[in-house]
């Protein structure tokens, strides 16, 4: 005979501990990532919430460092329903997601279906996950959330083996990345005043101030050249910035050798014609980009823009 004390473990529902789903469920899930990170067996990065999509706004987008994927993850406190799966590819196409989470406390039979055809017939690298919320307790004891994947691609398993097995190719990549902005701090000291550090990115993010909304001037490498592109803040579509620029689109165009029109946010796009992979390549591209960051700057600037 033991004296443990047992309880029962009970599922709540999902409002008990999230009253609303725009206001509460979506910043928790937000800051507690990690959490569906592990339910779908790869690591979720951030990058931002409610981003807008036409009139709609995607619950939250996520970057799986693993392959630079966009992850678009949309939840619900309630079933499942025919409004949320529209928006699901609505989002799909405005964001250029490759994995996409829908989370909900319970899935309507159709849905499950469409999720399991759509991992069926698109094209390779896309996933679709249908993820169970629930939110247990025993006792007294505090809320303790689980995700349960109800829908995944088929060999999921045996995709994350290879995925895991690439990680050491990737980690040379990220290696290399270091070294580059290594490199470009010791050649240009003074980067550290706009935010520079050594890092396995891809990217780095010059803030530009003085514009009509937050905006960064992105440089970055890639395998077979680099260059530079405007955006907004993280997560955003940066169609206010846009719109301001517009106007000066030609001339900045001209001034600056690059392309206005982009997608996703991003725009004034400009390129090196420079291999990353040539380590002889780096001082010329490092001098490259710090001229192209002072031409931007000096074009964005409100004289510059002649506003």
């Amino acid at each position: 005979m033991t004296d443990i004390r047992f309880d029962r473990l009970i599922d709540l529902p999902l409002r008990d501990a999230w009253k609303h789903e725009a206001l509460d469920f979506t910043p928790w899930l937000a800051e507690n990532i990690e959490h569906l990170s592990e339910a779908i067996g790869v690591p979720l990065e951030l990058t931002g919430t409610e981003v807008s999509v036409e009139t709609f706004s995607a619950d939250i987008l996520a970057r799986n460092p693993m392959n630079d994927g966009v992850v678009l993850i949309e939840n619900q406190l309630e079933m499942t329903d025919h409004t949320h799966l529209g928006q699901i590819m609505t989002y799909l196409a405005g964001l250029g997601a490759q994995t996409v989470i829908w989370i909900a406390p319970a899935f309507r039979e159709p849905h499950l279906s469409a999720i399991r055809w759509l991992n069926e017939h698109t094209a390779d690298g896309f996933s679709f996950f249908a993820v169970r919320a629930r939110v247990v307790r025993i006792g007294d004891s505090p809320f303790a959330p689980i995700f349960d994947v109800v829908e995944k691609p088929s060999g999921w398993e045996r995709t994350l083996g290879q995925v895991a097995r690439a990680r050491g190719s990737a980690s040379e990549v990220g290696d290399r990345r270091l070294a580059f902005w290594t490199a470009y701090l010791e050649r240009v000291p003074s980067a550290a005043e706009w935010g520079l550090k050594p890092s396995r990115l891809s990217s780095m993010w010059v803030p530009l101030s003085g514009l009509v909304s937050e905006a960064y001037l992105s440089l970055w490498i890639g395998a077979d050249d680099c260059g530079a592109f405007m955006r907004g803040a993280r997560g955003s579509d940066a169609s206010d910035l846009i719109a301001d620029l517009q106007p000066h689109a030609q001339r900045l165009e001209e001034t600056l050798g690059a392309t206005f029109n982009g997608n996703n946010g991003q725009f004034l796009w400009n390129r090196a014609g420079l291999e990353f992979s040539e380590e002889a390549n780096w001082p010329a591209i490092i001098d490259w980009m710090e001229n192209t960051r002072r031409a931007y700057l000096e074009a964005l600037s409100s004289g510059g823009r002649s506003l």
